[in-house]
């Protein structure tokens, strides 16, 4: 982040997840003092994304080349842009905790 171009952007977009190794020490050591706050509640929009982009381009891995590949994935990306619509979250609340304990009960090995 102190080197350019980084370092004299108004604004750069770091992309982790929630995994420990970005939490603490090194990680925020590497983020300048004015991009203190972390905004990240879109991501799990992208991982939606990502996980479109596996089912529905990546597999089968049948793509002879790099290039292949990166035709599959463009050619994706031209028919999303006309076809996506935002993704929607309906649970208030109250049906996440509901499911939540459902999935619990479901993993408690029975006695």
């Amino acid at each position: 982040m102190r080197r350019e171009p980084y370092a004299s952007a108004d604004r750069v977009f770091r992309i982790v997840d929630n995994g420990p190794s970005h939490q603490g020490g090194a990680s925020e050591a590497d983020v300048p003092e004015r991009d203190s706050g972390a905004h990240a509640s879109w991501l799990n929009q992208i991982e939606i994304y990502f996980s479109i982009v596996q089912r529905k381009v990546l597999v089968p891995n049948d793509c002879q080349s790099l290039a292949d590949v990166a035709d599959r994935l463009l050619a994706f990306q031209d028919y999303y842009i006309q076809s996506a619509k935002p993704f929607s979250c309906n649970f208030d609340r109250r049906q996440l905790s509901e499911f939540t304990i459902r999935l619990a009960d479901a993993r408690e090995p029975n006695a």
